[in-house]
């Protein structure tokens, strides 16, 4: 996979995913189908974007029982997807079956979400995001998981890790949206993302095939 530039597909319908895939370039990014397109269109739509020649990275963000989540990764890799996510928080146990049951497909874990402050995280864990943040790497090193989903601020600290890094939050441009941690996308680049995923920017533009260009 040498493209590093995700499309997220934001829709609830497969009309408005197909017609943004059409004015984008198969050679150029990968596709992200998130949880609520997914749920809309399930696997009828995974294979029409397969048709099209686009990777994809299924972004269901699993978090379950180990026992759940083998299962489902199974099924996932039975419809050929590229990349898809679990939480990390969901532990040691929940990791390993992901990846045990990942075949072919690339298993990434997800950190700290770009929605959440660190307001947000004192809320939920009585510690710091950077203290949160540490402990999930902690564990996604000591696994066999293929990377992570972080935001482009903790890039700085992830020097020496050595699996993927998969980023959201990406803004070129000032925006009003749930995204709080953000960074332009060749910022990101140069700190290390291997990836970088961006949505709005891309689909809502007047051009998207034009926007795409920017973030290449």
């Amino acid at each position: 996979m040498s493209k590093r530039l995700i499309v997220a597909l934001d829709f609830d319908n497969k009309v408005d995913a197909l017609r943004t895939l059409d004015l984008l370039d198969c050679n150029k990014c990968m596709v992200k189908v998130g949880l609520q397109l997914f749920v809309s269109e399930g696997w009828e739509l995974i294979s029409a974007i397969k048709q099209k020649n686009f990777d994809i990275f299924l972004d269901l963000k699993l978090h379950d029982i180990p026992n759940t989540v083998s299962k489902t990764i199974e099924k996932i890799a039975d419809f050929g997807v590229n990349m898809t996510t679990i939480h990390l928080t969901g532990g040691e146990n929940m990791i390993d079956a992901a990846c045990q049951a990942s075949k072919d497909i690339k298993v990434l874990g997800v950190s700290v979400l770009t929605s959440l402050s660190n307001d947000d995280i004192l809320k939920i864990a009585s510690i710091t995001l950077e203290e949160k943040f540490k402990n999930l790497i902690a564990l996604a090193n000591n696994s066999d998981l293929d990377g992570i989903v972080c935001s482009p601020q903790e890039l700085t600290t992830l020097k020496d890790f050595q699996k993927l890094k998969v980023v959201p939050g990406i803004r070129n441009k000032p925006s009003n949206d749930d995204q709080v941690r953000v960074l332009s996308a060749s910022d990101a680049y140069n700190s290390g993302a291997d990836f970088i995923v961006v949505g709005r920017p891309i689909t809502q533009a007047f051009n998207p095939t034009e926007a795409l260009k920017d973030f290449l």
